[in-house]
């Protein structure tokens, strides 16, 4: 209900900006103070959430809400740079930004094992896009870069490094025996955090502050996995940079 008091008014707010003559001083501070009203209650949702209802989920809510928030600053100063002649596109884009912010709150999840997984998924979804993005290159018989040589995107200067040193577009030979063990642990990453998500889906249970600390304590564990994930696809790509491969 608080977020949906935002709406009609950032709606009015546009709306009262969109022609002339503007809104007088006297209705535009009713406006204005209508409007903050309306935010300031709807931020107190995400401080009146405490923490013992799992640091996930308030993480979710305060995403939501700042995304909110950052859509009304964005209508006020499209509204302050813009001539009262007609509803500009960028307020227009402004206000729907703030409707569509506002209508993705009721798809939050409603506690910490819905938000752990929702994280647990966006994670596997990072791993599995590494994963196809390696086995892509791979089929390029030319290298992975080849397209951008055949389509003459390089410059002259960087045309001049790739003739001086092949290996900034190929994998050697010895690229290729590491990609295949690094693949393999890519894979098993993947495959981790799918069975995680499986079991937090069967067993998981958000009925208490331990069990929600639990899940919390998942998700940190298993958001150092898919930055790894990326960082080690992103050194493999030649020039494969060994010291970020044995890192990761």
């Amino acid at each position: 209900q608080a977020v949906k008091a935002c709406l009609p008014e950032v709606t009015k707010l546009s709306l009262a900006f969109s022609t002339p003559p503007p809104p007088s001083q006297q209705d535009g501070e009713k406006l204005s103070e209508s409007l903050q009203k309306s935010v300031l209650t709807m931020s107190t949702v995400y401080y009146w959430l405490p923490k013992s209802q799992g640091l996930s989920l308030r993480r979710r809510v305060r995403d939501a809400s700042v995304e909110v928030l950052d859509g009304v600053a964005q209508l006020v100063e499209a509204i302050l740079g813009s001539p009262l002649q007609s509803l500009s596109q960028e307020q227009l884009t402004s206000t729907g930004g703030v409707w569509s912010a506002c209508d993705r709150f009721p798809a939050l999840p409603q506690d910490n094992k819905a938000a752990v997984i929702l994280a647990l998924s966006a994670q596997i979804g990072v791993v599995k896009d590494a994963i196809e993005e390696i086995e892509q290159a791979l089929l390029e018989e030319d290298g992975p870069f080849s397209d951008l040589l055949e389509g003459g995107v390089l410059d002259e200067e960087e045309e001049e490094e790739e003739e001086a040193d092949p290996r900034d577009t190929y994998w050697s030979d010895r690229d290729q025996r590491v990609i295949g063990p690094c693949q393999g642990l890519m894979k098993a990453s993947g495959a981790c955090l799918r069975k995680l998500s499986a079991a937090v889906r069967a067993n998981g249970s958000a009925g208490s502050p331990q069990n929600r600390a639990q899940l919390d304590d998942l998700e940190e564990l298993s958001n150092e996995l898919s930055p790894c994930v990326d960082d080690l696809a992103l050194s493999l790509y030649p020039p494969m940079e060994y010291a970020g491969v044995e890192s990761n």
